[in-house]
């Protein structure tokens, strides 16, 4: 078993050295790819042996033209394996930061510029799942890899395998992709959080907080309004989209600061800037966000959200993790 792991892991720094990282658009060619033949190959080649001998042994022509038969197909079948990854492209469709604790997902774009369809191509994650697609001539696919995350900070894909079996299984041709591409991870959102403490933030006030007692009238929708405001019954009769304004005092805007938050350490503290933001960014409402060496105005919305998600998965600037 530790032979086994050593040779794997010699294999895999050899193909990497050998290869390098790859950049921008992959595209697979002979050069890169490999083949052996899997357990069912290596009974069909000791059946094939078993029966050239029985043949020549009791000179039985049709024994000899039926090994010779399956034998032409083997080879025909590794051939087919083989092309069935030759030509095919593979360029990193970005991804989508996750909270600690859940996977990270790369997105990537599988295309078949070949007049040839390509079947049953297998995309081997590092963590050992597979995932298949099939792919009609001239025509691109998207594959979703996925890795598991612990902390926040950067998750890189280091490798994963293209691999086939097609068409019997007897063989099986793989190649090797190092896209080195990496995917942003959120902090995990404090389970129990205190309320965060409402100052006004660079003189700002909250988009939500005029008093909502009283209807003042419609004004148009502009991106980042709270949706819960949305004049949908207006919408619905055909008019264009509106939002609700009320009348009422003005109230302090949400500043969100790192000295403000509670915990015991800095990871702590940042899981609770964590949910504070996903928590305002849920009520529509908008908010600041104040770290050392950086201050993030008042506004509402995903872009805001994102703004201040991303500042804290890189503050310190913590290792990244590979996968």
């Amino acid at each position: 078993m530790q032979l086994a792991v050593t040779a794997r892991n010699w294999t895999r720094r050899w193909i990497r050295r050998r290869q390098g990282a790859d950049a921008g658009v992959v595209r697979l060619h002979r050069g890169r790819i490999y083949i052996l033949p899997t357990r069912l190959g290596v009974v069909f080649a000791a059946m094939l042996l078993a029966m050239l001998l029985g043949s020549l042994n009791y000179a039985n022509n049709l024994g000899l033209a039926l090994t010779f038969l399956l034998g032409a197909l083997g080879l025909v079948s590794m051939h087919a394996c083989h092309r069935n990854l030759d030509g095919l492209s593979i360029t990193a469709a970005g991804t989508e930061p996750p909270f600690a604790g859940q996977p990270a997902v790369f997105r990537l774009r599988f295309g078949n510029p070949s007049l040839a369809p390509r079947i049953d191509v297998e995309v081997v994650e590092p963590g050992g799942d597979t995932r298949v697609l099939s792919l009609p001539a001239e025509e691109d696919r998207n594959v979703q890899v996925t890795l598991p995350t612990r902390r926040r900070g950067r998750v890189r894909l280091e490798r994963f395998e293209v691999a086939s079996r097609y068409p019997f299984g007897l063989f099986r041709a793989w190649a090797v992709v190092h896209p080195a591409t990496d995917c942003l991870v959120y902090p995990r959102p404090a389970t129990a959080a205190p309320e965060p403490p409402r100052a006004a933030a660079d003189g700002a006030s909250q988009a939500r907080q005029p008093g909502e007692e009283d209807f003042a009238g419609l004004k148009d929708y502009h991106p980042g309004d709270p949706p819960r405001r949305i004049a949908w019954k207006a919408h619905a009769r055909g008019g264009d989209l509106l939002v609700k304004e009320f009348a009422g005092d003005d109230a302090p805007a949400n500043l969100f600061d790192l000295d403000s938050a509670p915990g015991p350490d800095l990871e702590s503290r940042l899981a609770v800037l964590c949910r504070w933001v996903v928590d305002a960014d849920a009520r529509g409402d908008a908010y600041g966000m104040r770290l050392p060496g950086s201050d993030f105005p008042t506004a509402p919305g995903q872009a805001q959200r994102r703004r201040c998600l991303d500042a804290l998965a890189r503050f310190g600037d913590p290792e990244a993790h590979r996968g």
